[in-house]
């Protein structure tokens, strides 16, 4: 726990999976927070019980004003939104109603009660395809999908929005969130994921037969893809230390990468799985995907200069281990409804 006073948090999305571990993350450190979550991608269980509830659209004005108002809300941690690159691409409009539209009216909504801090979960899809490896926060933002542009979008409402009023924000963009809570309290539980590294462990509990590589001639020491693979526990922390900054130094505002600045290739991720599961998953080669570049990996220089952020799980094996674990939990609680 910091040495501030904590008050009152209002987690979007707090149902989903990031945005669960960040709830967690906010109890630990002694925060008051409450929950506001559609439950169209997010799942009730996923909140504890003690935490104040509200099932809900952040685009419904009368019930954020009333949830400031019961809660004494003064910081807001956002994560809900829609995040499937492919489906942005089939739905722009969606994600632009869904990730912009509806951040737009949370943020006028806060402005407006008085809410003087804001934690965005952004994304490195805003690098595009830069050429650049480590990825870092000076690049131009670039985005190549629908996604992309949402997110790029709402951290471009936040800096005007912190130049107009009495507001600060700090963008956390992610890589690649994987793992789950090591004391087994949340995870990853969208049926039909697309995290490579859920993907692969459900594969090997038999829950898929195989796992497609998509691209094995990329300009990577193995052929296939590299990412950065991030602790989601991590992750939430980072967001509780931006909150402690945003409010120890009020008038300044934050845009940071979130990852461990080391990449893993597609195969060294299904290597770890059959080692960390004792199986051999089935690999399928494929093509490429569209728009899939080579290597997506951050630039930590600046979250290390400004946070006193230091990752607990930087471990691959740890990550897959974490991840086992609960669908293992996620099978067993499954079986038993």
């Amino acid at each position: 726990m910091s040495d501030l006073a904590p008050f009152p948090v209002l987690v979007t999305g707090g149902a989903g999976y990031i945005g669960s571990h960040a709830v967690l993350a906010l109890q630990d450190a002694g925060w008051p927070v409450a929950v506001i979550d559609n439950l169209s991608t997010g799942f009730r269980f996923a909140v504890p019980d003690d935490v104040p509830f509200y099932e809900g659209d952040v685009a419904d004005e009368a019930l954020l004003g009333r949830i400031f108002a019961e809660q004494g809300t003064r910081a807001i941690l956002h994560f809900a939104g829609s995040i499937i690159v492919p489906d942005s691409v089939a739905d722009p409009l969606g994600y632009y109603l869904n990730n912009t539209v509806k951040s737009r009216t949370l943020i006028a909504a806060a402005v407006k009660a008085g809410i003087s801090r804001f934690v965005f979960s952004s994304t490195a899809t805003i690098y595009g395809m830069s050429d650049v490896s480590p990825l870092h926060e000076g690049l131009p933002r670039d985005p190549i999908n629908p996604y992309g542009w949402s997110k790029m979008m709402t951290e471009q409402m936040l800096a005007d929005t912190a130049a107009a009023h009495d507001f600060d924000y700090c963008a956390l963009r992610y890589f690649n969130v994987s793992g789950a809570d090591p004391l087994g309290r949340s995870g990853q539980s969208t049926i039909g994921a697309t995290h490579l590294i859920k993907v692969a462990v459900e594969a090997a509990l038999g829950l898929r037969d195989h796992v497609a590589i998509f691209g094995e001639d990329y300009p990577t020491h193995d052929g296939t893809g590299v990412r950065d693979y991030i602790h989601v526990s991590d992750l939430a922390a980072a967001h509780v230390l931006a909150l402690e900054a945003l409010t120890r130094e009020p008038g300044r505002s934050l845009v940071m990468n979130c990852g461990y600045g080391r990449g893993f290739s597609v195969r060294e991720v299904l290597d770890a799985v059959d080692r960390v599961t004792g199986r051999r998953i089935e690999r399928r080669q494929q093509l490429r995907r569209a728009g899939d570049p080579a290597s997506l990996v951050a630039d930590t220089g600046l979250i290390g200069q400004t946070l006193p952020w230091k990752p607990r799980y930087d471990d691959l094996d740890t990550i897959v281990a974490h991840a086992l674990a609960w669908e293992e939990k996620l099978g067993e609680m499954r079986r038993g409804a």
